[in-house]
Formats: C-alpha cells, structure tokens, sequence
C-alpha cells in the first residue's frame, strides 16, 4: 500500500518538480537527457515513452498516438514546445524520431497481426492453398503429398486429414509464421520437424507452431515485446519481425522441449508454461534479442 502511495506522490508532484529543477540545472529537458545519455535500444526508447506518457503537456502525449507520416511534424512540436534548439542539440531530432518510430510502430504491429489472426483459412482462396501446399514441399521435398485431404498431413503435425481446421484459433497467421520459418530456416525448420516426429520425445510439430504463434501474439498484445523490437528494429517494426520472432519460438522451443525429455506429449501445456516463463524472462533484460541462433 505504501509503494502505491509513493509512487502516486512522485508521478503526480515530486517528479514533475524534479524534471523542473534538473532542466533549471542542465539547460536540457527530460527527453534530450534521455536521448543523450543512452544508446539507441530498448532502455533509451522505454524511458522517452514513459516521459512522453507521464507528461503534462498534451502534446507530448498525444506523439504516442501519431500517425508515421505525421512523426516529423510531431517531433518539430515537441521541439518547440520544450524549447530545444537544434544548434544546441543537433542529434536530439533524429534521436527522438527513431524513438516514435519505434513506439507508434509497436501499435501498428499489432494492428497488422490482428488482422491476419483474424484472416480465416478459406480453401476456395487460391493464395491459401497456395501457401499451405508450399508448407508442404518446403518441409517433406522428397515426398509427394497424394491428394489435398490426406492423413499424410499428419507427417508436418497436422491433426486431421484437412489442415484447415486446425488454424481457427490463429487464423492465416498461424499459416503464415511457419511457411515463415520453413522458408526462411529450411534446414533448421527440417531439424524441427525431425525432432517432432521422434518416437519416444515427439510432438505434433504443425499444431505446437501454432500454439507458439498464439504465444507470440500474446506477448505482442501484451507489449512485453516492446524491448526485443526496441533493441533490433532502428524504426518502425513489422511483419516480417514478428515473424521473425516466431521463428526464434519455434526453433528455441524444440530446444527447450528435447533438453527437458518430457515423459508425454500429455505434459505439454506443463512444459508450454515452462517456456513461455523463461521467454518472458529473457525479455526483462533490457538488452534482449530474441533471434534464431542456429548451431549449423
């Protein structure tokens, strides 16, 4: 109780008192301290979005909200209204404009995400087909998939003999992410699926990718991953970095699953929550990475 009574005191009083005094000091507001004093990553960009949010100023505020097209304008704003002069500060402009890109880009992200999970597989789209018998050759080249509906499917851990239903919960996205990585990491993609069709420590490698997209998303809706996008995007993320990042899952994942030697595919979601703990570990470092780190 008595942490959230300091904390409402300095956000609401002390801090804006000490802001006011350091820039008495210093000659230099919140943000250009920020920009100056920490290399462009995760702590530089979380530290000028929290400013930017706990501002009074409305202005600053609203940056958080702006549209990409209009950052630059945006950023001239706040210049004006903190008073930075750019003879003074000649790095500040550049600096705080990676930093909107970076915070505004996480919003629009997740905007792009939704909109595939929420994209549903129709197999009289030929561009879904498409996709999905690709997944196919690019994971099994050396065997011919006999017919559209088969329980070959069943080879790349697909439940049934039609994959289809089994991408409701994630949509396209869950298609999308391991054509991704098929294509992206073939050989590592190929290792994965050996290691899920292994007689004793197996696993349905086509529905645990769309389990672990499902995990991607959350993490993404979440904004837990904002210090990975903040620490290897310089600008706006996108799609292919979330995918990017899924991959990373998938790979770390098969991992994680053949070091613990699970006694049953039944212990998954034990095993699953396990994972996804130490995923959420790794992003509380403030200089996290998550990207695929092949020993091949």
């Amino acid at each position: 109780m008595l942490g959230y009574i300091w904390q409402y005191v300095f956000t609401s009083f002390l801090r804006y008192w000490l802001k006011w005094f350091i820039r008495q000091a210093t000659g230099t507001c919140e943000l250009q301290r920020i920009c100056s004093n920490y290399k462009p990553g995760a702590t530089r960009t979380t530290k000028a979005e929290y400013s930017l949010r706990s501002s009074k100023n409305k202005v600053l505020r609203e940056a958080l909200g702006t549209n990409k097209a209009k950052l630059e304008q945006c950023v001239d704003q706040i210049m004006k209204e903190k008073n930075v002069k750019p003879q003074k500060d000649p790095l500040f402009k550049e600096s705080l404009h990676i930093c909107l890109l970076q915070i505004t880009g996480n919003s629009s992200l997740y905007i792009s995400v939704e909109d595939l999970r929420k994209e549903v597989f129709n197999s009289e789209n030929q561009e879904h087909e498409a996709m999905l018998l690709k997944l196919w050759d690019l994971l099994m080249p050396t065997v011919k998939l006999e017919s559209r509906i088969t329980k070959q499917w069943g080879d790349i851990g697909f439940q049934g003999d039609d994959p289809k239903t089994d991408f409701r919960g994630m949509g396209m996205l869950g298609l999308i992410n391991l054509v991704f990585f098929s294509e992206n990491y073939t050989e590592e993609a190929r290792q994965v699926l050996s290691h899920a069709n292994h007689p004793k420590l197996g696993y349905s490698y086509a529905i645990v990718g769309i389990n672990l997209t499902e995990m991607a998303y959350s993490l993404l809706k979440s904004g837990a991953l904002k210090p990975h996008f903040y620490n290897t995007v310089l600008g706006t993320p996108e799609l292919r970095h979330f995918h990017q990042l899924y991959c990373y899952l998938a790979y770390e994942f098969d991992k994680f699953w053949v070091a613990e030697e699970p006694e049953s595919i039944m212990q998954f979601n034990q095993y699953r929550e396990k994972f996804h703990n130490i995923v959420k570990t790794h992003l509380q470092d403030p200089d996290v990475t998550l990207t695929v780190r092949s020993k091949n």
